[in-house]
């Protein structure tokens, strides 16, 4: 048994005495005299008097003598305080850092906590454990200045003091509970003059010098729960704050994880220490400083350190410093201590990794991907993918790697931290082969390139070939999902499957992405963005089918945006190409998006001449679907030479075929088309003064659209139903104006929010429209105009000439005709340009009106 030099010695009247070695030895002594008295008395030849009168001397003795050696302690609401003029409440609580800046909400939250258990303490009586505080989070971020400045605000609440200690978890040097535990106890005054024997009896007499007190304990930079479990109190009055890399999973423990700053956190840091003045004159340069520390606190107080030392150097030289990510560890290093420099820091999260997880690290910062999900791991490391988001889970404990949440798919995805990223790349360089780099990285490309083609051939079959041509999918909408999960993933691996020079691999990503954003009509600019380096890859590659099919995504894309002479340059090439290869399927396709893209150039006459050969190119493959689709055009094609009966033959035919098929999506898509020819038939009765029959074909085109939107609606197509929307505000059935100019309206938001550049500028014009048709003349003009200039913007000739044309229009209706001619003759020359000569003839007769009046 362990002895100090004092121990607690309860009494019946609630208070305690502290009894010094010395007093037992004394009052034995003591003792020992009056014993010998007592036994000497029967021998000496004395009167009784006298020897009552040495019994009751030898027991005052005593009395005096161990009243002497001991000394009463103070009221129990200082129980157990050692006594002394020098001693007082040992304070061991560190500075608050000079520069402390923000949390104060972490603050706030804090002193909800301890208010809390104070108050819980002092009502309920059941209460026996102290309140335990675990603060965790990646290295740098500000866990020990937090504490420090916490244990300053609630220093008032713990008048037995506050004792601190550095555990040093994050290395292999760290400080054992039994050196912890005896600076303890010497700090409250217990003076070990024996050896205090093992971890347990140092525990039992913690437990005991600290019972009735209230202490402030902090325990900084704990390894784990082992390192300090031990030196728990178990007085409900004292409160503990522990920090540390990572969670602690203690029993009864308040857990709070401490994130990096804000944005505006990490300026308001860097300006209290480079000087408010400059951060002020360069507000760009301090939000790119702010933004390449990670907003990691130890990083920005780094920088902030080097400005105020460099006078000389601006934020921008900086910030140009910090750019070079092979140079911003070297940057962001003060001394090589961990408290000065964010590489050591990492260094000692990444040294408590196991030997698998630096390898995952190391191989992870390799990827551009921003986040990926656990599978990936498994592909860097050759294992299985549930081994591998374990092992991602496990970095994600010592705070390496985060979770950046649940995606569309309901998939875990995980991101490197970005100065992680960089100091694990630095020792990737250093500590994997070239060609074991090369290696992983490729499995990862292969493993999306798998994933890419199954969900674009889930989402559209009809673009792999004839073999998946029938039916509707069911998975189309986790296809959709999936695309919506990983688009910015796709995106830098197709660059990085580039960079490496890896052209099948290259091709075959873009390939299935540039088909997943056709089939969603959505990211536009980064479908285009990847249809470029799918054809790139495909040069590289020398592979002509691969080079035709790159042609007609690329064409897809650039024509959508309305660059249609770029488009139709391609789509003729990649014809050429399927042609002399012999694959008519493909060439049958090349066909229809000729005839599409001279269609949406105005050029409608031989638009009309390609699709209705591409028709009968696929009826010559068997090919229903795609024979149907072209069909659908061709219709949409009849519908702009007013030849609305035709047109209404053929979306008949489509429609048989795709309810036949069962497919769902391309029914809806084709209703839309025969609602927009319903519409058409309308405006054509209600001009021939057919009032009745008008209104009923107005109810018909409402309806068809409607049924359109909400079969879209129901399998969360965006796109498509944006595109019912628009055409149900196109309509123009003069009963109907307001509610079709809302549904305008709802078509532009979700064409903004899917970034359709060209949509929004289709769907202003249709607003323009809308506005005019409720008389509304001004607002009408300037929305046209706006359509004018965004697809001026777009170099959309087409479709340029078509706002003119409509521009010219309103002003004549609304009596301006002298305003009205110049849109008209611009429009003229544009249709003139691009041979539409149906687009020549209208817009020749409204000039011949406004010249008329």
């Amino acid at each position: 048994m362990p002895r100090a030099s004092r121990l607690p010695d309860k009494r019946d009247d609630g208070r305690r005495r502290t009894v010094p070695l010395a007093a037992p030895a004394a009052a034995g002594i003591a003792a020992a005299v009056a014993s010998v008295l007592a036994t000497s008395l029967d021998v000496w030849d004395l009167p009784t008097e006298a020897k009552v009168g040495v019994t009751v001397l030898a027991g005052l003795l005593v009395g005096l003598l161990t009243w002497a050696t001991t000394k009463s302690t103070p009221p129990p609401d200082q129980d157990a305080t050692p006594a002394g003029p020098s001693w007082r409440p040992p304070d061991q609580w560190p500075p608050v850092p000079a520069h402390f800046t923000g949390r104060h909400e972490s603050l706030a939250e804090l002193g909800r906590v301890f208010a809390d258990h104070r108050d819980r303490r002092h009502q309920v009586e059941e209460i026996t454990s102290p309140l335990v505080v675990s603060m965790y989070g990646r290295a740098g971020v500000g866990k020990s200045a937090l504490t420090a400045r916490f244990g300053h605000e609630i220093a008032d609440s713990f008048p037995d003091g506050r004792l601190y200690a550095d555990l040093r978890g994050g290395g292999d040097t760290g400080v054992g509970p039994e050196e912890v535990l005896i600076g303890f106890l010497r700090a409250l005054g217990v003076r070990l003059t024996t050896d205090p024997g093992g971890l347990t009896e140092l525990r039992k007499l913690w437990l005991t010098w600290t019972r009735g007190r209230r202490i402030l304990i902090g325990l900084d930079n704990a390894r784990d729960g082992d390192q300090i479990r031990e030196l728990l109190p178990a007085e409900p009055g004292c409160a503990v704050i522990v920090t540390s890399r990572q969670p602690l999973y203690l029993l009864n423990a308040y857990d709070k994880r401490l994130t990096v700053f804000t944005p505006e956190q990490g300026v308001e840091l860097l300006a209290r220490l480079a000087g408010r003045e400059r951060v002020a004159a360069e507000p760009p340069a301090a939000a790119d400083i702010v933004r390449m520390c990670d907003n990691l606190p130890l990083a920005i107080s780094i920088c902030g350190g080097r400005l105020a030392t460099r006078e000389n150097w601006s934020l921008a030289e900086l910030s140009l410093r910090l750019a070079d990510e092979r140079r911003r560890l070297d940057q962001l290093e003060l001394t090589g201590r961990i408290d000065k420099s964010v590489r050591a820091s990492l260094q000692l999260s990444y040294a408590d990794c196991t030997g698998i997880q630096r390898r995952l690290l190391r191989l992870l910062s390799l990827l551009r991907a921003p986040d990926v999900p656990g599978w990936v791991a498994g592909e860097l490391l050759s294992i299985s993918s549930l081994e591998g988001a374990d092992q991602l889970e496990a970095l994600m404990d010592v705070q390496l790697a985060d979770c950046s949440g649940t995606d569309a798919a309901g998939v875990l995805r995980y991101r490197l931290h970005d100065l992680v990223r960089v100091f694990a790349q630095e020792i990737a360089r250093q500590d994997e082969p070239e060609d074991r780099r090369r290696a992983a990285i490729e499995r990862v490309l292969s493993g999306y390139r798998r994933r890419a083609e199954a969900a674009a051939m889930a989402r559209w079959p009809q673009d792999w070939g004839r073999a998946g041509r029938h039916g509707d999918r069911d998975a189309q909408g986790p296809a959709a999902d999936w695309l919506n999960a990983e688009r910015l993933t796709l995106v830098a691996v197709v660059a990085e499957a580039r960079d490496l020079e890896l052209w099948e691999l290259t091709w075959g990503v873009g390939r299935a992405f540039c088909s997943l954003c056709h089939s969603l009509r959505a990211y536009w600019s980064d479908w285009r963005a990847v249809a470029e380096i799918t054809y790139d890859a495909a040069v590289r590659m020398d592979d002509p089918r691969s080079l035709g099919i790159a042609l007609l995504e690329r064409a897809a894309v650039t024509g959508g945006q309305g660059s249609h002479e770029k488009a139709l340059a391609d789509a003729e090439r990649a014809l050429e190409i399927f042609t002399g290869l012999g694959e008519s399927w493909w060439a049958a396709r090349a066909m229809r998006s000729v005839g599409m893209t001279l269609f949406g150039n105005g050029n409608v006459d031989r638009g009309q001449e390609y699709l209705i050969a591409a028709v009968a190119a696929f009826k010559g493959e068997d090919d229903r679907w795609w024979s149907a689709r072209t069909q659908r055009n061709l219709a949409e094609l009849r519908l702009a030479q007013r030849r609305p009966e035709e047109a209404r033959d053929l979306l008949e035919e489509a429609l048989g075929v795709f309810k036949r098929d069962g497919n769902r999506y391309s029914e809806a898509q084709t209703l839309r088309v025969y609602g927009e020819v319903l519409a058409a038939q309308a405006r054509g009765l209600r001009a021939e003064g057919q009032a009745q029959a008008a209104a009923d074909s107005f109810a018909k085109a409402g309806f068809s659209l409607d049924r359109a939107a909400e079969m879209f609606r129901l399998r969360g197509e965006l796109w498509e139903e944006a595109r019912c929307l628009r055409a149900a505000g196109d309509v123009g059935d003069p009963g109907n104006g307001l509610r079709e100019l809302t549904y305008v309206r709802r078509a532009a938001e979700i064409l903004s929010a899917l970034g359709d550049t060209w949509g929004e500028a289709r769907t202003q014009l249709s607003a323009g429209r809308a506005h005019a048709r409720l008389g509304r003349f001004a607002e009408a003009d300037a929305t046209l105009n706006g359509a004018v200039r965004a697809f001026t913007e777009l170099g959309d000739r087409s479709w340029l000439a078509r706002c003119l044309r409509y521009l010219g229009e309103i002003r004549l209706e609304a009596g301006r005709p002298d305003r009205a001619l110049t849109p008209l003759v611009q429009a003229q020359d544009l249709y003139r340009s691009l041979g539409n000569e149906s687009g020549m003839a209208r817009t020749l007769e409204l000039l011949t009106r406004a010249r008329d009046r």
